[in-house]
């Protein structure tokens, strides 16, 4: 295996997904081999407390496409797809969650437009079977918004599942940022991008792996990742607010100097107090989400650290990858 050409890479991030792991590996062997080409299935475990990698591994022992990358500790999916595409050797290099709500036979579809001459096929969703009417709007408003403040098109109502080319992923493995936003940096490097529709299935088994915390974060590092705006907006709103501070300073000296009318008690002053605070505090939050970010890069930590590297002919390993 480690001597064949690979022309096709399976990029799998696992996460505490003992109960869909063998069904994914089936489904995904009947539908690679159904291409024409060698391919190899890489398992990246992203610290499963579970049984996922023992499972993994009997598989391996009896298929030599199977290969793990075992994580020293839980790193996050965007890391674990980013040590996808560094130990990926094919060709093409699809990305794509082991819950089974993406399909794996629209790979078939995504390598046909690849041949096709296409650098980048991403699938986009059509309709989100199983998610609550919450996730569904919040992650409609959050790509939106995301394109509305960035000027890359990064495309609406997709995810990770995509397919990329070898020169795609060798531009991506160049790219070193600490808090990564994977779909956005494919956009980013650009190429020759096109979709495939698709409607999206309910979880086979087991929990997301994206609850409300990790959807912030990466929504989060979505916005700080490709848009200054932000700041921008802090910006535009203190210069608002102290226009608006001064007029009614104005006002209130005409009222005191001019007129009988005199501004009495101090809930008024209180409130526009704690208002200015809040703003204030609000923007402050905004300016830290960009410092702890430069933070983080400055630090200049690996990545991830990859414990075990499990294959059916062992290759020689990197203890880690320093990015």
């Amino acid at each position: 295996m480690t001597n064949e050409k690979v022309d096709y890479s399976i990029v799998i991030p696992v996460y505490n997904e003992e109960e869909v792991i063998e069904h994914t590996y089936e489904r995904l062997k009947t539908v690679m081999q159904s291409a024409d080409g060698n391919y190899e299935l890489l398992f990246i475990n992203d610290g499963s407390k579970d049984r996922s990698v023992d499972i993994l591994l009997q598989l391996s022992e009896q298929d030599k496409t199977i290969k793990i990358v075992d994580f020293s500790r839980n790193f996050g999916h965007q890391i674990a797809i980013t040590a996808g595409m560094d130990y990926a050797a094919g060709n093409a290099i699809v990305i794509i969650d082991a819950d089974l709500q993406d399909p794996p036979e629209l790979i078939l579809e995504m390598i046909q437009k690849w041949k096709e001459g296409y650098d980048v096929v991403y699938a986009k969703r059509t309709a989100r079977k199983g998610e609550t009417f919450f996730k569904k709007q919040t992650a409609s408003a959050f790509y939106r918004t995301l394109r509305a403040m960035t000027e890359i098109d990064i495309p609406i109502d997709t995810g990770d599942f995509r397919l990329i080319d070898r020169k795609v992923c060798d531009q991506m493995n160049n790219i070193h940022e600490k808090n990564r936003f994977v779909r956005g940096l494919v956009s980013w490097v650009g190429f020759k991008q096109t979709a495939v529709e698709y409607e999206r299935d309910e979880r086979f088994a087991g929990e997301t792996k994206y609850p409300l915390k990790r959807m912030l974060k990466l929504s989060l590092d979505g916005i700080t990742s490709f848009s200054y705006k932000p700041l921008k907006l802090a910006n535009y709103l203190g210069a608002s607010l102290s226009v608006i501070g001064f007029v009614y300073m104005l006002i209130v000296l005409y009222q005191k100097l001019f007129t009988s009318t005199t501004v009495t008690g101090w809930s008024s002053i209180i409130v526009i107090q704690l208002f200015f605070s809040g703003i204030t505090l609000m923007m402050l939050g905004v300016i830290g989400e960009y410092i702890g970010r430069i933070y983080d890069e400055a630090k200049n930590r690996p990545l991830y650290i990859v414990k075990d590297i499990y294959q059916h002919e062992q290759a020689s390993a990197k203890p880690f990858v320093l990015k």
